[in-house]
């Protein structure tokens, strides 16, 4: 079943290169991993985070390029694992659960706002609060 997955992904290897622009934080979500990749329904003893590294990453990353649905990138997201997964030991099927749980969890981590975005919040805010409120016509204060 893999070959098959294989020739039917072969044609995305040419892929331009991704950019994230801040939507996850890689190092953020690859600690994260580190810490409980081990506590997943799916993990198996015999590989290490490095066999399950590639999938994650594949995730989250995937996640911030496709956003959406899952299963609408979830071809994309094949061809990539197959690109990546350099010396991983993890079977198509095996990574494809590792892509979905990284997938999920970046979904549904609240993303850091940036520095610049924020301080343009709490200026508004403070501009809004120190505004002095528009004086009604008489007629619209009736």
């Amino acid at each position: 079943m893999t070959g098959i997955f294989h020739d039917d992904w072969k044609e995305q290897a040419d892929d331009p290169e991704v950019r994230i622009d801040g939507r996850v934080d890689p190092a953020r979500e690859d600690a994260h991993w580190q810490e409980v990749y081990w506590a997943e329904p799916y993990y198996r003893a015999d590989f290490s985070y490095d066999d399950y590294a590639p999938a994650y990453c594949v995730g989250y990353i995937g996640y911030a390029q496709y956003g959406g649905c899952f299963e609408d990138a979830e071809k994309s997201l094949c061809a990539n694992w197959l690109r990546i997964k350099g010396d991983s030991r993890l079977s198509i099927e095996e990574a494809l659960q590792a892509i979905r749980a990284a997938w999920d969890h970046a979904g549904r981590v609240p993303q850091p706002v940036e520095e610049e975005e924020d301080e343009m919040l709490v200026d508004a805010a403070l501009a809004a609060a120190h505004a002095t409120p528009a004086r009604q016509p008489a007629y619209a204060a009736a």
